[in-house]
This record gives C-alpha cells, sequence and structure tokens, in this order.
C-alpha cells in the first residue's frame, strides 16, 4: 500500500490470492487517477511479486493496453477465459447467505 504522507491517504495498493504453495493471483492493481505515471504502480507489483517469489505461477487478468506495463515487470502474455456478471460488481445484489 502507499500513503500520501502530506495529506495520509491511500494512493495506491495491490491484493494477491495464493494457495501458498504453487500459485497465486492478483486480483486488483489501484493507484489513485491524480498518482499515475509516477511508478507507484510499478512500485506495487515489483513488491508483491517479490513476496511471491517462490511460488510457481503468479497470474492476473489485464485490458490489453495494460499488458505492455506487466511485460516490463517480466510477466508473458497468455490467453485465457473469464466471466463477468456486471450488474453484480457492487456486490450488493447478493443474496444473504
Amino acid at each position: 500500500m502507499f500513503i500520501d504522507d502530506e495529506h495520509g491517504g491511500v494512493i495506491g495498493f495491490v491484493t494477491a490470492i495464493s494457495d501458498g504453495v504453487l500459485a497465486a493471483y492478483i486480483p486488483f492493481l489501484e493507484v489513485l487517477p491524480d498518482y499515475q505515471g509516477r511508478g507507484i504502480g510499478q512500485q506495487l507489483v515489483k513488491r508483491i511479486l517479490d513476496l511471491l517469489g517462490d511460488l510457481y505461477m503468479v497470474d492476473l487478468l489485464c485490458d490489453g493496453d495494460l499488458q505492455p506495463f506487466y511485460e516490463r515487470l517480466g510477466m508473458t502474455r497468455a490467453t485465457g477465459m473469464m466471466l463477468r456478471r456486471y450488474e453484480m460488481q457492487s456486490g450488493s445484489n447478493r443474496s444473504p447467505s
């Protein structure tokens, strides 16, 4: 997580989900628009990849225009499949369990 020293607010974060043995998935990398282009996202990805360095695979999905960013950090392009239910994106449509 990156914190704005002047205002004390979060300006960027990255998350990962791992089985702790072989694989990890990075679902989120977010940097506030006013702070983009300053290397914050790059540092966040480098840190999480270092933390996951002993795993066989680290995967993520991204838009095509972001692929060069991740390639510069050592990742390679791959094909995959996904299912998105955009009407469920807010999480507010979920039925209580």
